[in-house]
């Protein structure tokens, strides 16, 4: 495996936290995350006034039973407080940076991460800034789709992050110092890191970027006390090993395969498995130089937490040509008794797996317009529309952003209904043959994605594949959705609107304009009795890429949080 630093990086990060600008509030946050243990995430439900790990729980459904703010009082939310986080990103470009965090809050205290290496604790209620934490990155990192981060995790007194060179941090809760910093990623051969790591017993969960530069896709545990890695979960099997049939037997196109696990895992302490979406296979589109299904791209793929050693698989878009990447979150779910996961792939399909085993319970169309081949019921995928000549356009549905991108769907166990934000938009791919050279992109195809004819929505579907209501929208959805005891379901826009939505009818109850595009994940928590809701809120990276329309669009970043107001 690659951890050794043998590329040349930039040096010690300048302590940001003294210079001028800093907000007043101090320089201590209290102690909040010392008590955070395994046990304490595990039953992080127990706890609605905070939002303990990425998706507020293991099960990963963005559900808060709180209920203070609800269908009959919503359209009184008015903002409590903005945090304004800056408006340039400097690594690779100055124009690709996006906000996509997921506040974590603890008993008061906010851990927000942004770009550039870039993570924040606030006061939840006021919004006053307590430290920053800035880690120097090198300008230079290859990175493909934007320069992003996805949140940060927190246990045992420390905040986990990771940043664009590859690197897992933990920081002091306190103070924003740095415990330790350990390398997972060899930045000279475009591998980067972008996920928001996942507590799990004693160990970090971390997982790679940079499919598109034709690196191999690996899965990451860590001490969470010492740093010391316990394991990796390669998802590109190598020569021999299980799966290694799906590769060309011949070549290194193993080596170069992608499926990377760019996005949080979910986890279910009964089976101790971690479920694992992953990306797709590299080069992206040009096939010929991959024969065969090429496992364990665009796939479930089911982990042991202690071992690393993958139980079973599922994969959605074999041998993908369209850019399917399946690292889309997998929703824990219980339905008549039976242990159920959900999926929302990019190919435009839901997937109801069982999830003690693999089994295929269902699959269903979530989105209108599929052009680019066919799921029947028990999975056979049979492709309809690709170029088989180089030089040849074709047009198909869903583009490569896909019916739904990365950011996340959430589920009700109240009314048991999926919320999804679904792009409805095509695109055209003409096939272009590139050869793999290290850290340089690594595509198949040009590709043009349809800058009219867009549309989107949020949606609610049942677990038995049933849609129950469509909420349209002009342009795709592009940020995660958040479901609530309230009955609410909160859906940024592309254009700046935050909107709650009824959750059982899906009428639009309030709507606020932020100033730029969602494409993060909102969540929810309380402090002194009162409830909050706090989005992050900044445009730009490849979602520009796969929504022309909005190239140019206003790219403001802060972390809008909103509340009731209070009684005079």
């Amino acid at each position: 495996m690659t951890t050794s630093e043998d590329y040349v990086d930039a040096g010690e990060a300048i302590d940001q936290g003294n210079l001028s600008g800093k907000m007043p509030g101090g320089e201590i946050a209290p102690p909040v995350t010392a008590a955070v243990t395994y046990e304490r995430i595990l039953n992080a439900r127990n706890e609605p006034h905070n939002w303990l790990t990425y998706y507020g729980a293991y099960d990963g459904q963005r559900y808060s039973p709180l209920d203070q703010i609800n269908t009959e009082n919503v359209k009184r939310l008015v903002p409590a407080w903005v945090f304004q986080a800056g408006t340039t990103g400097l690594i690779a470009g100055a124009s690709t940076y996006s906000f996509e965090a997921a506040p974590i809050v603890v008993d008061g205290i906010m851990f927000l991460t942004g770009w550039d290496g870039w993570i924040w604790a606030l006061d939840a209620k006021t919004g006053v800034e307590i430290w920053r934490y800035k880690h120097a990155v090198p300008f230079d990192v290859s990175l493909c789709c934007g320069n992003v981060n996805r949140g940060c995790a927190v246990a045992q007194g420390k905040v986990f992050f990771v940043t664009a060179n590859a690197r897992l941090i933990a920081l002091d809760a306190t103070n924003g110092k740095m415990v330790w910093a350990k390398t997972y990623g060899d930045v000279r051969a475009g591998e980067s890191a972008t996920v928001a790591p996942l507590i799990v017993k004693n160990m970090v969960i971390v997982g790679s970027s940079g499919g598109e530069f034709g690196v191999r896709g690996h899965l990451d545990a860590f001490d969470l006390e010492s740093g010391e890695h316990q394991w990796r979960c390669y998802m590109v099997p190598k020569p021999g090993e299980p799966g290694s049939e799906t590769w060309p037997a011949d070549g290194e196109a193993w080596a170069r395969g992608g499926a990377n696990c760019w996005v949080t895992s979910t986890f279910d302490p009964e089976t101790n498995l971690l479920y694992v979406g992953t990306g797709n296979p590299a080069p992206d589109f040009d096939g010929e130089v991959r024969e065969g299904d090429n496992l364990y791209t665009d796939s479930i793929v089911a982990v042991d937490a202690d071992s690393g050693q993958i139980r079973w698989h599922h994969q959605c878009t074999p041998h993908d040509l369209w850019d399917y990447d399946s690292i889309a979150e997998n929703i824990l779910f219980e339905k008549d008794g039976r242990k159920l996961l959900g999926h929302f792939d990019k190919n435009g399909y839901f997937y109801v797996v069982d999830r003690t085993d693999g089994e295929l319970v269902s699959v269903t169309p979530f989105v209108d317009r599929i052009t680019w081949g066919a799921v029947t019921r028990d999975g056979r995928v049979t492709a309809k529309l690709y170029p088989e000549k180089e030089g040849e356009p074709v047009h198909f549905y869903p583009g490569p952003a896909g019916a739904k991108e990365w950011t996340h769907a959430s589920y009700s166990p109240k009314t048991e209904f999926f919320y999804v934000p679904v792009q409805d938009t095509g695109a055209t791919a003409t096939r272009r043959r590139r050869e793999f050279k290290e850290s340089i992109p690594y595509w198949g195809a040009g590709v043009q994605v349809d800058a009219e004819d867009m549309a989107g929505s949020i949606s609610a579907f049942d677990g038995n594949g049933e849609e129950k209501w469509r909420w349209r929208n002009e342009l795709p959805m592009c940020a995660s959705t958040l479901a609530t005891g309230g009955d609410l379901v909160f859906a940024g826009e592309a254009t700046g609107e935050f909107n709650a939505l009824d959750a059982r009818s899906g009428e639009l109850l309030w709507q606020f304009q932020c100033g730029s595009g969602h494409h993060s994940n909102p969540t929810t928590y309380t402090v002194e009795g009162r409830q909050y809701i706090a989005v992050p809120v900044g445009w730009g990276g490849w979602a520009e890429g796969f929504l022309p329309g909005m190239l140019g669009a206003g790219h403001g970043s802060a972390l809008f949080v909103f509340a009731l107001p209070e009684p005079a």
